[in-house]
């Protein structure tokens, strides 16, 4: 799974955790999980997430390069993300041998 910065992205717009749980409708245990990589939020909820810090989805992704976001994948619970065609076909591979 990608790694997500929620925890950075919540810093640089001054909001607290207790905050964002109250905005996004989780409770504060589940948005803290989710922080910290315990557990894999739904798209749904990490598009509340996106509108309640009102920065576009992909900021809450660690970029790790200085590209253009390719793809968002999301399989099975888990996010992935390419930056670059050849991240992007290593993703698919891994997905087909999970099946």
């Amino acid at each position: 799974m990608a790694e997500l910065r929620i925890k950075e992205v919540c810093k640089e717009k001054g909001v607290k955790v207790m905050d964002l749980s109250t905005m996004i409708g989780v409770s504060q245990t589940n948005t803290s999980n989710i922080i910290n990589g315990k557990v894999n939020p739904s798209l749904e909820t990490l598009e509340k997430i996106a509108s309640a810090l009102n920065v576009p989805i992909t900021e809450l992704f660690n970029a790790g390069t200085n590209e253009e976001l390719t793809a968002l994948i999301q399989h099975k619970g888990d996010f992935y993300k390419a930056c670059t065609i050849a991240e992007l076909e290593n993703i698919v591979g891994k997905i087909k041998e999970k099946q």
